[in-house]
């Protein structure tokens, strides 16, 4: 005689190894308010870089020209500032499942290197040199694509986040809280440091008399530097806006993210507690006339409105 086959429930799964029924993993709570901020930052992305014609822009959808600020220069700041939130909830959320450290570092290095290598298929493409060459007037197909490695930008918006990413990341893994701090107050200081204070060779004036200018300053000079003017932003050769030197702030950007992700993500402290603190946090850090603390504070306000 036969019975009908027991159904199969979806709470749980058959272990062949040790005959014994195991619970599944619980599914991993999202964060509906990033979420939304995440989509907000994003479609202002696709609005600030396709506005439908580039001979009519309304001003805020530029960016500022140097100095100031516009809503656009926003936008990669809080995307900085998502990065780091994430980081530290994926990371948390790993640790949770029982993932040591190594596996952690792997999974950071693994996904930064394919967040560069992305952007930097994106600067190669076409692979190919079009149009006239001065220096090749009967430039071959070889030639066209040799010359177009010899002038790819190596840097850029997403190998930038590839690297605060993997910072970041690591960062979180081995430091903590009062760590943390020290080094964004270190990589600030720093970096205003020896944008103000350090003379930029060449020019035999120190830093701070030279920020009004775009080429001219250490960031500039160390871009050229460190990538050579065939590597650097096409709209210029004299210096990157994403340069290497300049993404230092944007890590301390990243990890004010994880901060603000460590506080969030804490279940002893009631939503309003979370809520009002993130607003006072950002309130607060809009008030020094770093662009960093600045654009971390617009970002931490608006998450906790959305919240």
């Amino acid at each position: 005689m036969t019975t009908a086959a027991q159904p199969r429930t979806v709470s749980a799964r058959y272990d062949a190894t040790t005959a014994t029924v195991a619970p599944l993993a619980p599914a991993r709570e999202r964060l509906l308010s990033l979420d939304v901020f995440r989509g907000i930052t994003i479609a202002g992305m696709l609005l600030v870089n396709d506005p439908g014609t580039w001979g009519a822009i309304f001003p805020p959808l530029e960016h500022a020209e140097w100095n100031g600020w516009t809503p656009t220069d926003l936008i990669f700041p809080f995307f900085l500032f998502i990065v780091g939130i994430t980081t530290h909830l994926s990371l948390s959320a790993r640790r949770a499942r029982g993932d040591d450290d190594s596996a952690l570092v792997k999974q950071i290095l693994r996904r930064g290197i394919i967040i560069y290598l992305l952007g930097f298929a994106m600067a190669m493409f076409p692979f190919y040199q079009w149009g006239t060459i001065q220096s090749l007037p009967n430039a071959t197909a070889w030639d066209r694509i040799i010359y177009r490695i010899e002038h790819v930008r190596l840097l850029g918006v997403l190998p930038r986040i590839a690297i605060v990413y993997i910072c970041a990341g690591l960062l979180t893994l081995k430091t903590n809280l009062k760590q943390q701090i020290v080094i964004i107050a270190t990589l600030l200081f720093g970096y205003w440091f020896a944008m103000t204070l350090i003379p930029v060779p060449g020019e035999h004036e120190i830093g701070g008399l030279l920020l009004h200018t775009h080429d001219r300053n250490l960031a500039a000079y160390l871009d050229r530097l460190i990538l050579g003017t065939n590597h650097t932003w096409t709209g210029s050769v004299t210096f990157d806006p994403e340069g290497p030197f300049s993404t230092l702030p944007a890590v301390a950007t990243a990890m004010l993210g994880v901060i603000a992700g460590t506080w969030i993500a804490r279940k002893d402290k009631p939503l309003l507690d979370r809520i009002s603190g993130l607003f006072a946090a950002g309130s607060l850090a809009m008030v020094p006339s770093s662009y960093v603390m600045f654009t971390a504070g617009m970002a931490a306000v608006t998450l906790a409105t959305i919240m």
